[in-house]
């Protein structure tokens, strides 16, 4: 069951979008009121400082105190229309020549140093104002400079910049709300092809392992993902068919020594006998059991190999020392069937003395058991490769066609009505040495041609 807190991929990815956008619109909203207030301050710059200019020719051009007395009617002429501008002119002495009615200007800011950009301040009404102030020199000889102050009114500037505010607020939600439901709309489509897989692989069962997803309509982005899951499907169907012939044959295999058992005692005890006739009977009871153990031990082994429980005791073992211990084991039946045993080469590996052995006589096993008389066994180990050390058992006999050798080491696994894959009755034993070489880092391998079959057995050096 999916947790109620978990959030979908659809609705992170549609928050992402319109979290990104909110930020974008934002930021651009944030950028273009910064460059509108510093085209406003251009503005007034330009504004007050061509009045300032104009100003400064008109002080120029008077040349006595008659016409500096004349000039506050001059000045009132000049700004008639410019509702939102203000001027103060004082005379050298400190004494106000003219001042727009209603115009406030600090008196701080007028003792100050003279600079030659904007000075802003508020005045009545709490309202903001941004103006220049300089020296004016005027057309009478010797006399001091003026003090010329300009001013404009900023609100209007404010008044335009609270309804850019308001209409940025009002985009960015519209926008953000709008980007949240196209961007919804679009993962959405995006994702539709998740939808379609998730379709595809919940129709897959255990009787449906050979579909596949088909990537012709899958996005660049999802192919990895589907050939991924492609190739997960070819290995579950190919363990699960390994895992049907696997069950069919242990079924096969347990029936027989079962059945013999089963019919060997009903047989028995339908009418009395001899104690000699017990006797055997129990017997060969007990050769099916010791079989069926065998079996059992083998598949409990190969269970542990399949969950890496295995761990190998390490020690120095000499292979060709192990191989000639087995060749007089074997010395009796070969003679028998007038097999010749030969081997050669030298190697010794760090391994679990007594699993090497198992996995060597495995592989003896089963080249007497299929060598046919007067054939041979050679056994060659080879320590040429610093890196690992290889074992080859090979008999003379009859070939095994290519396609089979791979499936040698499967469990139960003929390659022929006549021949068996193993050297320890049950079909186990090829499969018992591919885990004793995947225990010990290596592998094993089988070749046929010409009537000669090779299993060559890979350790680490």
């Amino acid at each position: 069951m999916i947790s109620s807190g978990r959030k979908s991929l659809t609705f992170r990815l549609t928050l992402l979008f319109a979290s990104v956008s909110t930020m974008v619109l934002l930021l651009l909203g944030l950028l273009i009121g910064s460059l509108v207030v510093r085209h406003f301050e251009e503005l007034d710059m330009d504004l007050l400082g061509g009045k300032v200019e104009l100003l400064r020719l008109v002080l120029k051009k008077i040349h006595t105190d008659q016409e500096l007395d004349a000039l506050p009617a001059q000045l009132h002429d000049l700004l008639v229309g410019h509702r939102s501008l203000a001027v103060l002119v004082l005379r050298p002495g400190g004494e106000t020549l003219y001042l727009t009615p209603g115009a406030v200007f600090p008196p701080e800011l007028i003792a100050g140093p003279r600079t030659t950009g904007l000075t802003q301040w508020t005045g009545r009404d709490h309202r903001s104002l941004r103006g220049m102030i300089v020296d004016a020199p005027t057309g009478i000889a010797g006399a001091a400079p003026v003090v010329l102050a300009v001013s404009t009114d900023l609100t209007h500037h404010a008044r335009f910049m609270r309804s850019f505010r308001i209409a940025l607020w009002l985009v960015v939600g519209v926008a953000a709300f709008a980007s949240g439901f196209l961007g919804w709309a679009a993962v959405r489509r995006g994702l539709a092809p998740l939808r379609d897989i998730s379709r595809s692989v919940a129709g897959i069962t255990a009787n449906r392992l050979d579909q596949r997803l088909s990537a012709d309509t899958i996005p660049i982005e999802l192919a990895e993902v589907v050939k991924t899951l492609d190739e997960m499907l070819a290995r579950l169907e190919v363990s699960f068919h390994r895992l049907s012939d696997f069950s069919s044959d242990l079924a096969h295999e347990l029936r027989t020594p079962v059945s013999n058992l089963l019919t060997q005692t009903q047989v028995t005890l339908s009418k009395s006998r001899t104690i000699d006739a017990y006797q055997d009977v129990l017997a060969s009871n007990s050769e099916e059991f010791e079989r069926l153990s065998r079996m059992i031990s083998d598949m409990l082994y190969l269970a542990k190999s399949d969950n890496n429980l295995i761990v190998p005791h390490r020690e120095h073992v000499d292979l060709m020392a192990e191989t000639g211990n087995l060749f007089e084991f074997y010395e009796a039946l070969v003679e028998e069937k007038g097999i010749t045993l030969n081997s050669s080469g030298k190697g010794s590996v760090f391994g679990d003395r007594l699993m090497l052995r198992r996995a060597i006589n495995n592989l003896l096993s089963n080249a007497v058991r299929h060598t046919p008389e007067g054939g041979q066994i050679r056994a060659i180990a080879d320590d040429s490769d610093v890196a690992s050390i290889t074992l080859s058992v090979e008999n003379t006999g009859e070939t095994i066609a290519p396609e089979q050798l791979p499936r040698l080491f499967d469990r139960f696994y003929r390659a022929s009505a006549s021949r068996q894959s193993t050297g320890e009755g049950a079909g186990l034993g090829l499969a018992i040495t591919r885990s004793i070489a995947h225990a010990h880092g290596g592998e094993v391998f089988a070749h046929s041609d010409k009537g000669l079959t090779r299993f060559v057995l890979t350790l680490p050096a």
